[in-house]
């Protein structure tokens, strides 16, 4: 009885000071659009930040370095510098960089009082002043002349823009140079010989599931016959999507559901209204998504990105589920697809390979190796496609994964006459685990914003059963990420709900 009676006051805790609409603001996001301008009306691509979000911007950014000029806006060196400034800006920063996701560029004012002890705290001596560092080393970091060793560098030969960048450059070994473009004098790493890159897909994990509510609320996609699909699916990255903060946007939509699609929606004239709450959807955070590709960023324009962060997010969704719901993941997959993946010969592909599947799924292990065996025939079939058409990418051609470079253990012969690879299955699924899961985490684990790699703490998720936007097989309960509230212990009574139900295939 009082196990019911702490659930019901978490669900009414939720439901009385969550702000059903909290996801919805209209806030600018800092990373991906530029909109400030000139005088001269070019766009400013350096951020500005103030004390109030200068850790927050530093510690959530998926650079790998950052410049912070410190200036006086009333400093007429500061104001000859800024167009300098901006010209290097303008390769890292923004949707539209030409090398994204390497340098955040920022500036802060220190003529404004917000930032005084912060100035201080840098020892900003004179304007304008920059510094140089991993833009972890900045947040609670500080500065001093003296200091012998330190993390964070002062850039003194910084006075014009080609001096700037050749310093970026001898820092990097680099050549990056002013008038680059975009995918010209590129820098890819190869995702085929280093495990460690799939840690960079964390930010395209996100960017891929804010890319794809985008599109669902810009077609309009939601209607009575899909509402239970999008809900399943929401399930599911409430409980396993690897980032915290998609977890928690994701958890606040299926919080606000119902008032936001009401049953009788769709027979009402609201859905003709602009529903600015909707349309303004940041599942992800506000600052994603950012306009860019990480892991995911190919060599063209038209290559990889949305697709290779959507099957990414896919493969770490499937390493992170247990055995009772791994029905149920299928389920909410191929659902999501089949009704909101807007490529319709992908969509039809991936329906028939779901379709095929004639027994249920009862285990995690097999769930996770029938998405990579039908990720592989994606690929098969893809590459053959793009080699006869010259329409794939020449630096990531589609491949079989993972390559041997990767895992050679996975790996047990090949049969020439049918052309088949045949694989150690229990290395294959021991390689997913550690790939899309402890590794993919483990850039957001050391800088301590993660939360969620299986078990532990159960993404210290709140499972309530909160919404009658749909019946969940055998009466299961919503997962539902609310991280001002009660972490853990209800997570763990949600999946043995899952555990202790009949799977069925019911994913149309």
């Amino acid at each position: 009885m009082y196990s019911h009676l702490g659930l019901f006051l978490c669900i009414l805790f939720v439901c009385c000071s969550a702000t059903p609409f909290s996801l919805f603001g209209s806030r600018r996001s800092i990373l991906r659009e530029v909109s400030d301008t000139d005088k001269s009306g070019h766009p400013d691509y350096a951020v500005e930040l103030n004390s109030t979000n200068f850790d927050d911007v530093l510690k959530d950014t998926p650079s790998s370095y950052a410049v912070v000029e410190f200036f006086a806006h009333w400093c007429p060196a500061c104001r000859n510098y800024k167009p300098h400034y901006e010209k290097v800006a303008r390769l890292f920063n923004g949707p539209d960089a030409v090398h994204p996701g390497l340098i955040l560029m920022t500036r802060v004012d220190c003529a404004s009082k917000i930032n005084n002890k912060l100035c201080d705290k840098f020892s900003v001596g004179h304007y304008p002043m920059l510094f140089w560092g991993h833009p972890p080393k900045f947040v609670g970091g500080s500065w001093e002349p003296e200091q012998k060793k330190s993390d964070i560098h002062v850039i003194k030969d910084a006075y014009t823009a080609d001096r700037l960048l050749n310093w970026i450059n001898k820092q990097l070994g680099s050549s990056f140079g002013l008038d680059d473009q975009k995918f010209e004098n590129e820098h890819l790493s190869s995702n085929i010989s280093d495990p460690g890159q799939i840690a960079k897909a964390i930010y395209d994990v996100e960017e891929a599931t804010s890319t794809a509510f985008d599109i669902i609320l810009d077609h309009k996609m939601i209607k009575p016959e899909t509402r239970a699909s999008l809900i399943k699916f929401l399930q599911l990255l409430v409980a396993h999507h690897p980032s915290r903060k998609c977890r928690k946007g994701s958890a606040e939509l299926l919080v606000s559901f119902d008032d936001l699609y009401p049953t009788d929606f769709w027979s009402t004239n609201e859905q003709e209204a602009d529903k600015g709450s909707v349309s303004n959807l940041k599942i992800c955070g506000k600052d994603v998504p950012r306009g860019y590709w990480m892991f995911c960023r190919g060599s063209k324009n038209d290559t990889r990105g949305f697709s290779c962060g959507l099957w990414v997010l896919l493969h770490s969704l499937s390493v992170r589920i247990e055995d009772g719901e791994s029905q149920f993941a299928f389920n909410a997959t191929c659902s999501f697809v089949h009704n909101f993946f807007i490529c319709e010969e992908c969509r039809q592909h991936f329906y028939k390979m779901c379709s095929s599947v004639s027994s249920t799924f009862n285990k995690a292990r097999d769930y996770a190796l029938w998405l990579w065996s039908t990720h592989n025939k994606v690929n098969e079939r893809l590459s053959k496609e793009e080699a006869s058409l010259g329409t794939g990418d020449p630096k990531f051609p589609k491949t079989i994964w993972p390559p041997k470079q990767l895992c050679p253990s996975c790996y047990l012969g090949h049969d020439h006459k049918n052309n088949r690879i045949e694989w150690n299955q229990d290395e294959v699924y021991k390689f997913l685990t550690n790939y899309y899961g402890k590794t993919l985490a483990s850039l957001y684990k050391d800088k301590k914003i993660v939360g969620n790699d299986g078990a532990d703490g159960a993404v210290k998720d709140l499972i309530v059963e909160a919404s009658n936007a749909i019946v969940v097989p055998l009466g299961a309960a919503f997962a539902i990420a609310v991280a001002s509230c009660a972490f853990g212990g209800l997570a763990y009574y949600w999946r043995s709900q899952q555990k202790n139900r009949k799977p069925r295939r019911t994913w149309k």
